[in-house]
């Protein structure tokens, strides 16, 4: 290993071993979704159609997590070109709703700080459909049609699937949240409620509704989606609940093809999909880390894995990007973004000043930087490799467990509540419009070697604002201390959440994530020492440990590793043990 090793990392070996293969690799969350993208390898079809195809069938088994009802973003790796290419596929707000529509709705009209989360007025048009389509018909295969892609999600939806054990946790938890937001029991009886409860691990569900939706899709490609029943459905419960989302908002809804941004890090690039995702947090922050380590103020090698020493350095780093984000990860079709700026290593040098190895950062007066002075004023994760050794990093989301709890009857999902992470604060470009897209926790991620572009991973971490500050986690464990997959997947990692009992601190800036509030309260999993949480604390950071099930707030990460040699294709690849899922070769 490069770095430090774990003094005792015995205590969190796998329960799994890191798994290899020559010809292609799938990795979820859920083991029926991996073997809907191992189906189409087997048909022939590259990594991007069989990324459409798990995500499809995570929407089935893990539909708390994501749905049709919500959001995605990829990222393509092309080994012959040895380029990467980026699909926005996140959807918009409704064009004829204001933030006066939404006071008048919540407020007495007064000014408000955030939508609430389980407002209907949270619905924007669902993205991810579209997203699938463009990705398929931009880099797909053509050797697999659209409704074989969808065959394995369909038969999942129509045939029925035991449900697994983190599935049916998530499940659970929302239970109350569906009946809240869908008083008539009927209208989502056999299809998220059985009984009227949700489901117990290993009981048999089916979703015959979602299987004709995923068959108007085979069939009418993004028509069958946004025009048409299945829109006119969507649009008839939103208007039942008086949202002004409408048809033409669905009609004219369009992917953006974007150029992935990236910043080096030691010998890798790191890659995200740009704003209004929110992978522009984890390249800030690696590129503190390295001005850090440049400068001489830390060394990366020297520093003891998940040490309070390490962990501060990380911590520290990440929220300097987060207060960042509150400023420049917005719709750039409304608000231009300084990115070359924000990522030059000058304006990283500065922010890496912020830095202090004895305190915390003082949340009072930390602002977000100005690069240049023109520009100043619940989730699944997957990726396949395939035997061409190209790589699709994908997510889809539906925001919060099974997003605004709102279900679209008879189509068999709930719409996502992505508006909630706009804030309503007038002039700050985050805060919401008629017709923009919101920040966006999702962000999956690829690596490639500096030196020659070729692949050197493909990886994620579901969890909202667990993402970017997984990612960072994870881009050192791969590339200072080099773990293999499983290894780096299963040590114990630390979040940053907002103080949610101080929410009346919230600043209504940028989304509602870790630096919205006067504290930002660092979560350690356990498994880190307890000198470790006490060190951390006397330092100034409010700290918690957290245990058990309430361990998903960490995030699921799936990692695909390029480890190719001498002209030899060879995949390393880890799933991690806080989900159902698994890691499964292709050969």
């Amino acid at each position: 290993m490069k770095g430090s090793l774990v003094t005792d990392f015995i205590k969190f070996n796998s329960r799994r071993s890191t798994v290899y293969s020559t010809k292609g690799m799938v990795v979820s969350s859920q083991a029926l979704a991996n073997h809907a993208g191992i189906r189409i390898l087997s048909k022939g079809g590259n990594c991007v159609d069989a990324a459409i195809a798990v995500s499809a069938a995570l929407c089935v088994v893990e539909p708390g997590s994501t749905g049709i009802g919500g959001d995605c973003f990829s990222l393509y790796y092309k080994r012959e070109t040895k380029e990467v290419h980026g699909m926005n596929g996140t959807g918009r707000s409704a064009k004829n709703l204001t933030i006066q529509n939404i006071c008048d709705r919540y407020n007495n009209g007064q000014p408000m700080k955030r939508i609430p989360p389980e407002s209907v007025l949270t619905v924007n048009v669902p993205g991810a459909v579209a997203g699938w389509v463009d990705s398929y018909e931009k880099w797909g295969s053509k050797n697999v049609t659209l409704e074989e892609i969808l065959e394995p999600a369909t038969s999942l939806a129509e045939d029925g699937f035991p449900v697994c054990e983190i599935a049916c946790l998530l499940w659970k938890s929302a239970e109350d949240k569906l009946k809240k937001q869908n008083p008539d029991p009927k209208l989502i009886e056999n299809m998220f409620l059985f009984g009227n409860a949700a489901p117990n691990e290993g009981d048999f569900v089916t979703n015959k509704p979602l299987a004709k939706a995923f068959r108007a899709i085979a069939k009418g490609g993004k028509e069958g989606f946004y025009q048409g029943p299945v829109a006119e459905a969507i649009i008839r419960e939103t208007s039942s609940r008086h949202h002004k989302l409408d048809l033409n908002d669905l009609a004219t809804h369009t992917s953006t093809v974007v150029d992935p941004i990236n910043t080096k890090f030691e010998d890798y690039k790191v890659w995200e999909i740009p704003p209004n995702g929110q992978g522009l947090v984890a390249l800030l922050s690696l590129g503190i880390i390295q001005q850090l380590h440049k400068s001489g103020k830390i060394d990366l090698y020297k520093l003891k894995h998940n040490s309070a020493e390490y962990l501060h350095i990380l911590i520290e780093a990440s929220k300097i990007a987060f207060y960042d984000s509150d400023e420049y990860v917005t719709d750039p079709e409304f608000s231009k973004i300084p990115l070359d700026d924000l990522l030059s290593e000058s304006y990283l040098k500065k922010r890496a000043d912020l830095f202090s190895m004895d305190k915390i950062l003082d949340s009072s007066v930390i602002e977000h930087g100005v690069p240049n002075p023109r520009y100043k004023s619940d989730t699944v994760y997957l990726a396949v490799t395939d035997s061409n050794g190209d790589a699709c990093s994908f997510i889809n989301s539906v925001y919060d467990d099974f997003g605004s709890g709102i279900a679209v009857p008879d189509y068999g999902f709930c719409l996502h509540n992505r508006g909630a992470n706009f804030n309503l604060t007038p002039d700050l470009k985050n805060c919401f419009e008629g017709g923009k897209r919101p920040y966006h926790t999702i962000i999956p991620s690829l690596i490639t070697n500096s030196k020659d572009d070729s692949l050197f991973a493909a990886f994620g971490n579901m969890g909202g604002y667990m993402q970017p500050v997984g990612q960072v986690q994870h881009v050192l464990n791969l590339c200072v201390f080099g773990f293999t997959p499983q290894q780096l997947i299963d040590l114990p990692r630390f979040c940053l959440n907002a103080t949610k009992d101080r929410i009346d601190s919230d600043r209504g800036k940028g989304s509602d994530g870790p630096v919205s509030t006067a504290v930002t309260e660092v979560a350690l999993e356990d498994g880190i020492e307890p000198i470790v949480v006490e060190e951390l604390s006397k330092l100034g950071h409010t700290t918690k440990v957290v245990t058990g099930h309430n361990r998903r707030m960490f995030g699921r990460a799936q990692i695909i590793q390029d480890m190719s040699k001498d002209g030899q294709l060879i995949y390393a690849a880890g799933s991690d043990l806080r989900g159902d899922g698994a890691a499964a070769p292709f050969f």
